[in-house]
C-alpha cells in the first residue's frame, strides 16, 4: 500500500571524477544493475507517494535508465548552484506544495542499502518526532566522510565535512551515511538559509542538521549495525568491492533455496538470474542477466550464460553462451560457443570446439565436435560429422541451411547456403553440398584418388620424407 506520506529523493547528478569513466557513475552495473537501478529498487519497495531522482552529468544516459527502471519517478535537474542541498532543493519543488509528510534522501551510488534498513530509519524518525534521522556507521578509518557531532545530551549537533574537521572533529568515528529522513517542512524551511561559505563553496544538505538542532529541532543519528550498507561506489575499488559483497549475498540466497555450489568465491550471479532446486553450479561459472535454469542441471566448470534457458537435468560445461536455449537433457561442451538464438532441443548435443548461431537443433541431434553451424535448421535424431561448416554468408547476404531428420553427414562438410539436405539423407566424408539433397540419398563431391609414383624422391630430392620413402621402397622389395 502506497504511503502518502513519504517522498523519496535520489541524488544522482554527480560526475564521479574517481570513477575515471566515460560512463556516468551511477550507471556502471553491479550484479547486471545499474549502480542507480538498485537504489531506484529499494526506493519502490518502500511504497513511496512520490519518487524524485535529481541528475545532472550525461542527464540523458541517466535519465533514460531512471524512467526504464521506475516510470513513476520524476526526473528533475540540478543547476549550476553545486552541493546536496541544492539538489535536495530542487527536488523539493518538483513535490506538491501540499506534501506535508516525510523525505527520505538517499544518493544513486549506494546501491547495499536496503529497503528494511530505510523502513527501520523512518520508523524510529516518526516514533521519536524528529525533524531529521540519519542513518550512521562507526568506521575504524573515518576518513573522507563527514563526522557526525554529537552533543552533551547525545542528540546530533551537527555534521562536520572532512575538509572543514578540526583535529578533535576528525578524530569522532561515527560517520554521516548521507542518508536521511527529514519532516518536510523542516527541510523546506532551514533549506533555504544554507549557503556556500565553505571548503568546496557548495550548498551542504548536511548544514541543515546544525540549523535544525539551533532552531531547537531534535535531529537523531541511527547506526547501522554493519558500515557496508550504507557504503558509497566511488571509485572502481570501491565498486568491486560492492560487487564481491553482493554476490556473496546472492549465491548464499541460492545456496539456502537448494542450489548446489562448489566454490562461491568463483561464481557469479546476476540478480535478475532464476535458479531451480538441485541445480549444480561448478567453479568459474558466471550466470548474467535474465538467465534461467531448470532443476538439476549442471553448470560448468569455467562457464558463462547470458540470457540463457537451460532445461532440466541439462549440461553445460566450459561453454560461453548467449540468448541460447538449451533443452531438457542437451549437453553443450566442452569448449562450446553458443551465441544468439541458438536452440538446442531435448536430449540434443552441442560437442567440443562447435560454434552456434541463429539455429535451431531439434531433439535428440547432435552437433559433436569442430563445427560451425550458423542460420540453420536441424531436424530430430540427426548427426552432424566432424569439421562440419555452413557457408551461410555470400558476402552480402545471410543465407539459411535446413537439415532435415534422421540425417547422416560425414566429416569435413561444407553446406553453402541456400541448401537443404532432406531427412534420411547422407553425406559422404569431405563432400561440398552445393544444391539439395533428397531425402534418403547419399551426397558425395570427391574425385577420384590419384596417387602419382615417386613423386617425394623426384620432387623433393634430399629430405628426411624422400630418404624414408626410398628405404620403404626398398624394404617393400
Amino acid at each position: 500500500m502506497t504511503d502518502q506520506n513519504l517522498a523519496v529523493i535520489i541524488l544522482a547528478a554527480g560526475e564521479g571524477t574517481r570513477m575515471r569513466s566515460a560512463t556516468p557513475k551511477v550507471l556502471h552495473t553491479l550484479a547486471g544493475i545499474p549502480l542507480v537501478g538498485h537504489v531506484l529498487a529499494t526506493a519502490r519497495e518502500l511504497h513511496p507517494a512520490h519518487v524524485i531522482a535529481v541528475v545532472r552529468h550525461e542527464r540523458d544516459r541517466v535519465a533514460s535508465v531512471i524512467g526504464e527502471t521506475l516510470p513513476e519517478a520524476i526526473v528533475v535537474d540540478q543547476d549550476e548552484v553545486p552541493g546536496t542541498g541544492r539538489a535536495v532543493e530542487v527536488a523539493l519543488d518538483a513535490l506538491p506544495q501540499d506534501f506535508a509528510g516525510d523525505v527520505v534522501v538517499v544518493s544513486g551510488d549506494v546501491p547495499l542499502l536496503d529497503a528494511g534498513t530505510l523502513g527501520r530509519l523512518i520508523e524510529a524518525h516518526r516514533a521519536a518526532h524528529c525533524a531529521a534521522t540519519l542513518l550512521s556507521a562507526v568506521l575504524d578509518d573515518a576518513s573522507g566522510y563527514g563526522r557526525i557531532i554529537r552533543g552533551e545530551d547525545g542528540h546530533v549537533d551537527r555534521i562536520v565535512e572532512q575538509k572543514d574537521a578540526n583535529e578533535s572533529e576528525l578524530a569522532v568515528t561515527e560517520i554521516n551515511s548521507g542518508s536521511y529522513v527529514f519532516t518536510v517542512d523542516s527541510l523546506r524551511a532551514e533549506l533555504s538559509h544554507v549557503g556556500t561559505r565553505n571548503a568546496q563553496g557548495e550548498k551542504y544538505l548536511t548544514d541543515v542538521v546544525g540549523l535544525l538542532r539551533a532552531s531547537g529541532s531534535t535531529v537523531e543519528a541511527v547506526p547501522v549495525g554493519q558500515s557496508w550498507i550504507v557504503g558509497g561506489v566511488n571509485d572502481r575499488v570501491q565498486l568491486a568491492e560492492a560487487a564481491a559483497r553482493l554476490n556473496a549475498l546472492i549465491v548464499r540466497g541460492w545456496q539456502l533455496a537448494g542450489v548446489t555450489v562448489h566454490d562461491p568465491a568463483t561464481t557469479w550471479i546476476d540478480l535478475a538470474v532464476t535458479i531451480a532446486e538441485d541445480v549444480e553450479i561448478l567453479p568459474g561459472t558466471q550466470v548474467k542477466g535474465a538467465t534461467k535454469i531448470d532443476r538439476g542441471a549442471v553448470i560448468g566448470p569455467d562457464t558463462t550464460l547470458v540470457d540463457c534457458e537451460i532445461g532440466e537435468n541439462a549440461i553445460v560445461k566450459r561453454t560461453d553462451a548467449t540468448l541460447a536455449v538449451i533443452g531438457k537433457g542437451a549437453t553443450v561442451g566442452p569448449f562450446s560457443y553458443l551465441r544468439p538464438n541458438s536452440v538446442l532441443g531435448e536430449e540434443g548435443k552441442i560437442g567440443a570446439f562447435v560454434e552456434t548461431k541463429n539455429s535451431t537443433i531439434g531433439f535428440g541431434s547432435k552437433v559433436p565436435h569442430l563445427s560451425y553451424i550458423g542460420d540453420t535448421e536441424i531436424g530430430v535424431q540427426s548427426n552432424i560429422g566432424a569439421g562440419t561448416i555452413t557457408a551461410n554468408y555470400d558476402g552480402v547476404n545471410k543465407h539459411r541451411t535446413s537439415v532435415g531428420s534422421h540425417v547422416r553427414t560425414s566429416s569435413h562438410n561444407v553446406f553453402v547456403a541456400p541448401v537443404r539436405i532432406g531427412d534420411g539423407a547422407y553425406t559422404g566424408a569431405g563432400t561440398v553440398v552445393r544444391k539439395d539433397v533428397p531425402a534418403g540419398a547419399l551426397a558425395i563431391s570427391v574425385a577420384p584418388q590419384r596417387n602419382m609414383m615417386g613423386w617425394t624422391e623426384e620432387k623433393r630430392p634430399g629430405t628426411a620424407a624422400a630418404e624414408a620413402a626410398a628405404a620403404a621402397g626398398e624394404s617393400e622389395n
